[in-house]
C-alpha cells in the first residue's frame, strides 16, 4: 500500500462501462507540499493530466480493442469529487 493524495478524477468509459481513475500523488513526493488538488498540478506540472487521459484512452489498442471515451466532456473532477468517489467505492466494496 502507498499513502496518495486524490488530486482528480476521470469517468472513463471502458466496454460501455464507468471506470473511474483517480489521479493522485503520493504523500511521499517531494512535490507533494505544493501540490494540493487539480489546479495546483496543472500549475506546477502543465499538461500532466491531459497526457495521463491519452494514456488511458489509448492504452489497450494494442490488443485490437477501441479507444476509451470519457464522460464530463472529458474534463478531470476536482479533488471533491475524487474523494466522494472513493468514499462510494469504498462503501461498495
Amino acid at each position: 500500500l502507498a499513502r496518495v493524495r486524490p488530486l482528480g478524477v476521470l469517468a472513463m468509459i471502458d466496454d460501455g462501462e464507468l471506470d473511474w481513475k483517480v489521479i493522485g500523488i503520493s504523500v511521499e513526493d517531494p512535490m507533494a507540499g505544493e501540490i494540493r488538488g487539480l489546479r495546483d498540478l496543472e500549475e506546477r506540472v502543465p499538461g500532466v493530466v491531459s497526457g495521463i487521459r491519452e494514456w488511458f484512452r489509448w492504452y489497450k489498442t494494442p490488443d485490437g480493442k477501441p479507444v476509451n471515451q470519457f464522460g464530463y466532456k472529458e474534463e478531470c473532477l476536482d479533488e471533491k469529487i475524487a474523494m466522494q468517489i472513493i468514499e462510494e467505492a469504498h462503501q461498495q466494496w
